[in-house]
């Protein structure tokens, strides 16, 4: 059996199945070698050399910035942090122990703390981990075991020098040093300089497509550091290595490619006048809260510009924050406070928040009355303390009767153009606005011209200043009211927005550019707080160039004012008298008016507008506080000196602070004072 069975064992057909089937795998085998390296060879080598090769991001470093005179506001400064690279550590695990329960006890970072799993190792991030020493080793070995993974960020020079000077008895351990973000000034100009934080998931793509790293890498959430972020930023270098299959270096393929610094800015701000313009504010908030033993107010802005050039030399909203806070991380506890906060202090009032302008928004009814001869300067109007005006929504309407109170209930008497403009007496204005029965025919100034010459003042549109955030206020008329408001417009409409209430809204910088306007002989220099561009080395590379973006007594209106509805399609300009005579009712204003007091020791001669704007916002409204004839009020004042030849005109606007003359002027009155003092100084210094 045995034998016939190992005959029929070696049958001739048996080979053959056998010499088929291995047949068969090597054709398998050829056809996958050929897809391998023929079909395929292109995709697979090029994936080899991705594996091979790696290009490393080298980081730039991020302009500074600075004040007019050099004073730092924003550089770069050191940042030490304490990395391990996981396939360096000793191989004896007794060894690596004792290197971590020693380096522990020197930062105070725990040898082991938590659970890692998939979700934790997802949002794993240095130095913002709860993690102990040994986990976050564990993650960077995981991840790429020749890369330095931190371990504690931000440590001090002195914990740094220990470290290095133990290199050799802890393999593995060493320091990194990396550029982070410091704000010297902290509040004083966060409002202008703003902070840095994490490139957002947003911007992710843009930002890796220009070479740089979303985890590593930060951009400018606010201030000129957000606005000018493309040139402060600079531009990254590059490093492509060969590495071995654990991710070690072994040598550079190509030679590097060197970071590009980013390049610096010097603002117009003057630090030093800021510092002044801060205190006066807060002082005089603080003051008032104190002196009525109750909160008045909290918040106010104060900006102040050369006139002749557009310079912003001081820029104030308060309260604000502190992102010296913010150099090295955004604390989410810290962010949260500022997000929540009812005073919304990171929002820059100067700019972003527009209020009801009140009596300083009555120049442009002033220059628009006077220039289209509604009222010359000598013509005597009736100023009683109130008025009857027939109200009327149309034309064919028989209308209501309705009054009309003046700030003052006595009244003035007999106003002129002066009298009227320096009282700032509400029934002269409400009269050459829309017109008064036989005094002032017809409707006065009326909407249209009136939201003209605003317009030609600068409201109503963004003045460009660089800075993220600015809103364009709004100068109402009745195509506007019947688009938003779905009504007619009223014969009180055109009363109220003439003394700057109602559905008139302007913010701060906007209504001290109505008077840098004036202030400069009817010349609107386009404001800016970009003074200087410099390289990396410190060489100016775009010097300070004033712009004009228009001037009110050459160019006619109707093509300064193209992007807006001009029915009346005239190509007037505003007459030099009537700046000239706008601005002598300014003077007064601070000689014998409603700003006599608080200017009453000033040195250098100026000129000015109070104003007083009642509103009644949501915070007015949940206060309950929003009652007939006596609403709160906002307090105004815009000023500028000298009052012959203006170097600086500046705003303070105080949240809810009542009187223009008696909270906000002061503010004004102290900030003038502090600039023609630090001029002085200046000019003791240099010698000119």
């Amino acid at each position: 059996m045995n034998e016939e069975f190992r005959r029929k064992g070696l049958e001739k057909w048996r080979f053959k199945a056998i010499y088929i089937l291995l047949g068969v795998i090597l054709v398998i085998y050829v056809i996958r070698l050929f897809s391998l390296q023929v079909i395929n060879g292109d995709d697979y080598l090029e994936q080899a050399e991705e594996n091979r090769l790696s290009k490393v991001s080298e980081a730039t470093s991020r302009g500074n910035i600075y004040d007019r005179n050099g004073i730092v506001l924003a550089q770069n400064v050191p940042s030490y942090n304490v990395v391990i690279t996981p396939a360096y550590l000793p191989t004896d695990t007794g060894t690596t122990e004792n290197i971590y329960r020693d380096l522990s006890k020197l930062i105070d970072v725990p040898v082991t703390n938590g659970v890692i799993n998939d979700t934790t190792v997802k949002y794993f991030t240095p130095c913002q981990t709860e993690f102990g020493i040994k986990e976050i080793v564990l993650i960077g070995d995981t991840n790429e075991p020749y890369s330095p993974v931190k371990i504690k960020c931000n440590v001090s020079e002195d914990v740094a020098m220990v470290i290095r000077e133990k290199e050799d008895d802890w393999p593995g351990v060493g320091i990194s040093i990396e550029e982070v973000r410091q704000y010297p000034t902290g509040n004083l100009t966060s409002e202008v300089v703003g902070f840095l934080g994490p490139i957002t998931a947003e911007d992710e793509d843009y930002y890796v497509d220009r070479g740089f790293v979303a985890n590593r890498d930060k951009i400018g959430f606010a201030g000129i550091e957000s606005n000018l972020n493309d040139l402060l930023m600079g531009k990254n270098g590059s490093r492509l290595i060969e590495v071995d299959n654990a991710g070690k270096e072994i040598r550079d393929v190509e030679p590097p490619i060197e970071p590009a610094p980013g390049e610096s800015v010097t603002l117009t701000i003057d630090s030093r006048l800021q510092t002044a313009a801060r205190t006066a504010l807060v002082s005089e908030i603080e003051f008032w809260n104190t002196y009525l033993g109750r909160i008045l107010s909290q918040n106010g802005v104060v900006i102040a510009m050369n006139p002749k050039t557009g310079e912003i030399l001081a820029m104030v909203s308060y309260p604000n924050y502190e992102n010296n806070r913010l150099e090295r991380l955004i604390p989410a506890y810290y962010y949260n406070q500022l997000a929540e906060d009812p005073l919304k202090p990171m929002l820059n009032y100067a700019i972003a928040a527009e209020q009801p302008p009140g009596s300083v928004f009555k120049i442009a009814a002033a220059i628009g009355a006077l220039n289209e001869e509604v009222v010359t300067p000598e013509q005597q109007l009736e100023c009683p303390g109130t008025i009857s005006v027939i109200q009327k929504y149309s034309p064919n309407d028989p209308g209501t009767p309705r009054l009309y109170y003046s700030y003052d209930r006595e009244g003035h008497g007999m106003c002129d153009f002066l009298k009227g403009f320096k009282l700032s007496d509400d029934v002269y204005f409400y009269k050459i606005g829309g017109g008064f029965n036989d005094e002032v025919p017809d409707v006065g100034l009326g909407t249209y011209r009136l939201a003209e010459y605003s317009r030609a003042l600068g409201y109503d549109r963004e003045t460009g200043i660089e800075l993220p955030g600015e809103i364009s206020g709004l100068i109402p008329d009745p195509d506007w009211k019947r688009i938003y408001r779905a009504e007619n417009w009223s014969t009180g409409d055109t009363y109220i927005a003439t003394i700057g209430q109602g559905y008139v809204l302007a913010t701060p910088l906007q209504v001290l550019q109505s008077f840098a306007i004036l202030a400069n002989d009817g010349k609107y220099m386009q404001p800016t707080i970009i003074k200087d561009i410099l390289d990396s080395q410190g060489n100016v590379i775009k010097p300070f160039e004033p712009k004009l973006v228009w001037d009110i007594t050459k160019d006619p209106l109707i093509n300064v004012l193209d992007d807006y509805n001009d029915p009346t399609g005239e190509k007037k300009i505003v007459e030099p008298w009537v700046v000239a005579k706008v601005k002598e009712a300014m003077r007064l204003v601070v000689v014998s008016g409603t700003a006599e007091v608080p200017f009453a020791d000033e040195k250098i001669p100026s000129a000015g507008k109070t104003g007083t704007a009642e509103y009644c916002d949501n915070v007015a409204q949940e206060k309950g506080i929003c009652t007939p004839e006596n609403w709160p009020t906002h307090s105004w004042y815009v000023g500028y000196a000298p009052y012959d030849d203006p170097e600086i005109a500046v705003v303070a606007f105080v949240y809810n602070g009542g009187e223009g003359a008696s909270v906000a002027a002061p503010i004004v009155a102290k900030v003038l004072e502090a600039y023609f003092d630090l001029k002085s100084i200046d000019a003791a210094t240099t010698g000119y």
